[in-house]
């Protein structure tokens, strides 16, 4: 462990997770940036598509490992490593409809969408990467995990949030 990061105090620890949140979404959206300008929306929104099937798959694991999560934890493992995720951190989310075999994951405020809202931006079409995150992020806590999209723009959603999956333990 680093020294000087021991010697923090737990406000300054807290500072510096929202700080790394924030520059691991920069370096995600730039990059996309960078192909959506060379290769446009489309093959942009396809390659992110592809590079969202093996890092949410690593970030699962990774928390798993982090809260000690057993292989199949179920619905109750699923809510907590959502928690953990990088962008939880500075995002704003909730977890509804919570019982053994089912909860709805809500996206409350997305700072991707609010900072294009802010400059009067069309909603960001992020469904097909969502598909992949969410879908793959549950089967890798729990492969008895069914992930359903009940909204994602381009998918109208409510003011409330930009959207919202459903997972569901299978028998």
């Amino acid at each position: 462990m680093r020294k000087d990061l021991v010697n923090l105090s737990k406000e300054e620890l807290l500072n510096y997770i929202e700080h790394l949140s924030k520059i691991w979404l920069a370096i995600d959206g730039t990059w996309f940036q960078v192909v959506e300008k060379e290769y446009g929306l489309e093959k942009a929104i396809d390659i992110d598509v592809k590079q969202w099937k093996r890092f949410t798959v690593i970030e699962a694991k990774r928390i798993m490992i982090l809260l000690d999560l057993p292989n199949n934890g179920g619905i109750p493992a699923l809510i907590k490593a959502l928690k953990f995720r990088a962008y939880a951190n500075i995002n704003i989310q909730e977890i509804v409809e919570v019982s053994e075999k089912k909860c709805i994951f809500r996206m409350n405020n997305c700072r991707v969408q609010f900072a294009r809202k802010s400059r009067n931006l069309p909603d960001f079409p992020c469904k097909p990467v969502g598909l992949v995150e969410y879908g793959d992020f549950a089967k890798t806590i729990d492969s008895r995990i069914k992930t359903k999209c009940i909204c994602c723009p381009p998918d109208s959603h409510p003011e409330e949030y930009y959207c919202a999956w459903e997972f569901t333990l299978r028998d």
